[in-house]
């Protein structure tokens, strides 16, 4: 295990952060979309608010942890039928009605809890560490040395305590002299973890440079609709991680040809009552290519839709409500070239090798290095990256998400044997 993780605390990735401001759950959705788009893995953590009297101590503090509310969650909610016969009502409705209660996607850490115990959790589920707000480092955390001030700071304490659980790492008080902001919190996201990791990824040689297979990194087991499907199925397919549905359409010899999407980064930055009308009415080969392109302007009345706009339309705009019609463009995507049928059942494989800017999913290869997957998703801010066949750029075969690469580059040595398997047999395996 690279010792970057034991020689490093969460304290040293807080610095810089903002001051974390919890978003309660009686906020709006109107005001949840603005707070989504200036947020980290599409999402933001939702509270109840603070007792009036006494002191919160962690554990206060982790039972008003309420879960995470994510751009595909409010374009769901808003595709609802009720939802579109009055979007206005809406759009006021209260964040406790939309968010998905899960109190295990949060977990409040010491500043000097070591990065290798922090990743240990986020393995096991957890999507955000909340950390007290450092300002000044100037020791070593408990139980391991790490340098400070040019030199090293001998550890004392008897190695064989490395053998405690995690969980008390976790919350044990740190004996670095730090200075702390009473009361200040910020967030840390697995994207934060990320973007640590590939600043140092000399450290982690040679894992870096390995293929997603070698690593085990690909996860096969991935949430797909079929694109000749209605787009609002994948609202009744069970939230998982990362949170995103492919759409797929299936080839005669029983493969699956990605052409898709429907997924929180996708729709992190969109116009929500537009995608929103859109899951509720198009396929979901027609959510993810656009309608727009050989449209004639009676079809466009029949694809109107009450959307907001105005001046100060930020993000899915709050504002008068005119008639707007729905396009690629309304929600986050570019459009594909003219030659997209909006007729449901019709083959998708004319258009699919047309350029379709941002509704294309991001893909890679088996044989593809974890550092290039990891700049992928850091890049495109996404939460995951779809990995697609050798000699294919379509044909779906598992997804990489955060947690993979975390499991990835904490593996032991002794875990990572080169596989007697082909690629050609891991993706026979997958397909059968």
């Amino acid at each position: 295990m690279a010792s970057v993780f034991i020689y490093h605390v969460v304290g040293d990735l807080t610095v810089g952060k903002p001051e974390m401001t919890e978003f309660y759950e009686t906020e709006t959705v109107e005001a949840a979309i603005r707070a989504i788009g200036e947020s980290t893995e599409c999402g933001i953590p939702v509270w109840r608010r603070k007792p009036l009297v006494g002191i919160e101590n962690s554990e206060m503090r982790q039972q008003r942890f309420v879960g995470i509310l994510n751009s595909l969650d409010i374009v769901s909610f808003l595709a609802k039928s009720e939802c579109l016969e009055d979007q206005e009502k809406a759009m006021k409705t209260p964040v406790s009605e939309v968010v998905v209660p899960n109190g295990s996607l949060l977990r409040q850490v010491d500043p000097g809890t070591r990065l290798i115990d922090a990743l240990d959790t986020m393995k096991q589920g957890v999507r955000r560490l909340l950390v007290h707000k450092s300002v000044v480092w100037k020791g070593m955390s408990k139980r391991f040395s790490i340098i400070y001030n040019g030199k090293w700071l001998k550890n004392n304490e008897n190695s064989n305590s490395s053998c405690n659980s995690v969980t008390t790492n976790l919350n044990r008080p740190s004996t670095s002299s730090t200075t702390t902001v009473r009361d200040k919190f910020c967030c840390l996201s697995r994207e934060d973890i990320l973007r640590f990791i590939i600043g140092c990824l000399g450290a982690l040689a040679p894992l870096p440079l390995s293929s997603i297979y070698y690593l085990g990194a690909i996860n096969p087991n991935f949430s797909s609709i079929e694109a000749s499907v209605p787009a609002v199925e994948a609202t009744h397919i069970p939230p998982g991680d990362p949170s995103a549905i492919a759409v797929v359409e299936p080839a005669l010899d029983g493969q699956l040809k990605i052409i898709g999407e429907i997924s929180a980064s996708k729709l992190w930055k969109c116009d929500y009552l537009a995608a929103a009308w859109a899951l509720a009415n198009l396929s979901a080969g027609q959510f993810v290519m656009g309608v727009e392109d050989n449209m004639t302007p009676r079809s466009l009345a029949d694809y109107a839709v009450n959307s907001t706009a105005g001046d100060n339309n930020i993000v899915n705009g709050v504002g008068s409500t005119r008639p707007r019609k729905f396009c690629s463009r309304s929600i986050g995507f570019t459009p594909s070239s003219p030659g997209f049928s909006v007729n449901r059942g019709l083959s998708f494989g004319a258009s699919r090798s047309m350029y379709r800017g941002r509704s294309a999913p991001l893909t890679c290869k088996l044989s593809s290095s974890l550092a290039a997957v990891m700049a992928q998703m850091l890049s495109h801010r996404a939460s995951h990256v779809w990995v697609t066949e050798e000699e294919s750029d379509d044909v779906l075969v598992g997804v990489v998400g955060y947690a993979d690469i975390l499991v990835a580059v904490t593996k032991q040595p002794a875990a990572m044997i080169p596989s007697n398997r082909s690629l050609e047999a891991f993706t026979t395996d997958i397909q059968s």
